[in-house]
């Protein structure tokens, strides 16, 4: 029996909440076009791994951002030199990510207030 306190030997991705990917794509599009393995990998970088984005989550969310008409996509060719969809921020998604954003800031300081009521009142 060991008498050290159970370390974990890699920290558990965190779980995204509803609608916050949809948020993270077009955040990350605001600086170019990118195909979906790009959008992943900057959203696991920009988050320095803590937000790792599954296949199962990512594409559906880019087909529905791509319905409401806030990315459009387009095929073309990758770096590594596959056939690839390219998406990119429309004029209606660059809105709707100050909207959503605006929408997330309000939130986390709400959930702030609750996880720390101290803070609050300074």
């Amino acid at each position: 029996m060991s008498t050290q306190p159970n370390k974990p030997s890699a920290k558990e991705p965190l779980e995204l909440l509803q609608g916050t990917l949809d948020l993270l794509i077009l955040r990350t599009l605001i600086f170019g076009s990118q195909h979906g393995q790009g959008i992943a990998r900057a959203i696991r970088q920009t988050t320095e791994q803590e937000l790792l984005v599954e296949h199962g989550a990512l594409y559906p969310a880019l087909q529905r951002l791509e319905d409401r008409n806030w990315v459009s996509a387009k095929w073309g060719i990758s770096a590594n030199n596959r056939k690839a969809r390219f998406y990119s921020l429309t004029p209606a998604g660059r809105k709707q990510l100050v909207t959503e954003t605006t929408k997330w800031q309000r939130l986390s300081a709400a959930i702030a207030r609750v996880l720390d009521p101290q803070s609050a009142d300074q």
